[in-house]
């Protein structure tokens, strides 16, 4: 075996699917694309690291690559074929609930699936109606994978379905990676390379706060106006 082979196995076998750096450095833009692809479209696939490796993929992006994340990607592919996977990922997950409906939920809790993550994602369609729950649901972890074949189950219309998974999807995948591209020369003045692991979950969460804070407005709103309801009856 040549040493390019023995390179390239323990490439393969060192890499972890959960850490994002390994996953760019492996397989680069088709990491985040699989990825991004198995997170929307398969029930096993809602502990990937969507979020954070869609914000390295960006910080990845920029002349500040090589140094703080080990890798350097194109961004106008990342901004144009990464939507496109988001989309095709939730369209099979509706897809397969429109398909197979319940049967797809019916099953015991276990230490991956959760009956919870169901009743997760339906108490967000209640809460936030369809349009805005398909949107919202990108940017919350777990939900992002359910909601789509509940979606499916739900019977909401393929072209309302469609227009809005689109919408959500370029508004996540390309808002994140555009954060990550912007913000990599202040990471890397600010932290150093060697301490970004450590600052970007806390970065993410802001981002998600920002995209949701209208829908968290709007949920206040309605509250307030409840609770005023029901002191004047």
């Amino acid at each position: 075996m040549t040493p390019e082979k023995i390179h390239a196995l323990h490439t393969l076998y060192a890499v972890n699917p959960l850490d994002p750096k390994s996953l760019l450095a492996w397989a680069g833009s088709w990491a985040l694309w699989i990825v991004v692809f198995a997170e929307t479209g398969l029930l096993i696939g809602f502990f990937l690291p969507g979020d954070t490796l869609l914000f390295l993929a960006g910080v990845a992006s920029s002349q500040f690559a090589v140094a703080i994340v080990g890798t350097k990607l194109p961004i106008v592919p990342l901004l144009i074929v990464t939507p496109l996977f988001a989309i095709a990922g939730a369209q099979l997950g509706y897809y397969l609930g429109r398909r197979y409906g319940v049967r797809m939920f019916d099953r015991p809790n276990s230490r991956i699936f959760k009956r919870e993550y169901v009743v997760k994602t339906e108490a967000t369609f209640e809460k936030f109606g369809v349009a805005r729950a398909i949107v919202l649901a990108r940017f919350i972890p777990i939900v992002r994978t359910f909601l789509n074949p509940v979606a499916g189950i739900l019977e909401v219309s393929p072209q309302r379905f469609l227009t809005w998974n689109a919408v959500g999807a370029v508004l996540w995948t390309d808002g994140i990676l555009l954060a990550g591209h912007l913000l990599a020369k202040k990471i890397d003045d600010t932290i150093g390379a060697e301490n970004v692991d450590k600052f970007i979950l806390p970065i993410i969460v802001m981002l998600v706060v920002i995209a949701a804070l209208p829908l968290i407005v709007d949920i206040v709103r309605k509250r307030r106006a409840r609770q005023r309801g029901r002191h004047a009856g």
